[in-house]
């Protein structure tokens, strides 16, 4: 076997454990940015612990297919570029539709969140979606609502009562 045939074979099983690991994907057209554009780029998507590769389409969709992935087929055509979400996976959603506004020449083909294929509205939609941390926040301030209000509850039921027995100790 040739060893250019075995590096592909090895990039191949490499892609498909950066899909699996993935939070979530986001499959861009790069065609246009300059060098000075594609750079100040990947310096963002690097900050934000974002993986963005150009890799070839064809080696790309075998990895998709080996893990049972066809809906990326369409998109895998052209200068194609994808980023590989690190711990939060609104992250790369985020910088390349702010890229997209501020180039206006790439182009968001499609993605991939928690194993599901995302259309470019599902892109957008996962880049509004706030941080972890908000959503936790939020989250443990619906849960405890309930019980700060049974807890105002009883405390004016007691606290009413002290004030009738203190009125009727002052007569």
């Amino acid at each position: 076997m040739s060893t250019a045939l075995e590096a592909k074979k090895q990039l191949v099983e490499e892609l498909k454990t950066k899909i699996e690991g993935s939070a979530s994907i986001v499959i861009v057209d790069y065609k246009g940015l300059t060098v000075a554009e594609d750079t100040e780029l990947r310096k963002a998507l690097r900050e934000a612990n974002v993986d963005y590769r150009v890799l070839k389409n064809r080696l790309m969709q075998k990895a998709f297919n080996e893990l049972g992935y066809s809906d990326f087929d369409e998109a895998l055509n052209g200068p194609t570029a994808v980023a590989f979400a690190g711990s939060d996976p609104c992250a790369p959603a985020k910088i390349l539709l702010e890229s997209v506004d501020k180039y206006k020449k790439m182009t968001i083909k499609c993605g991939m969140v928690d194993g599901s294929y995302i259309d470019l509205d599902g892109v957008k939609e996962l880049a509004t979606l706030p941080p972890k941390e908000v959503l936790i926040a939020k989250l443990l301030g619906t849960l405890q609502a309930p019980a700060t209000g049974l807890v105002r509850v009883l405390s004016e039921t007691i606290a009413g009562l002290a004030r009738v027995l203190n009125q009727i100790a002052e007569r």
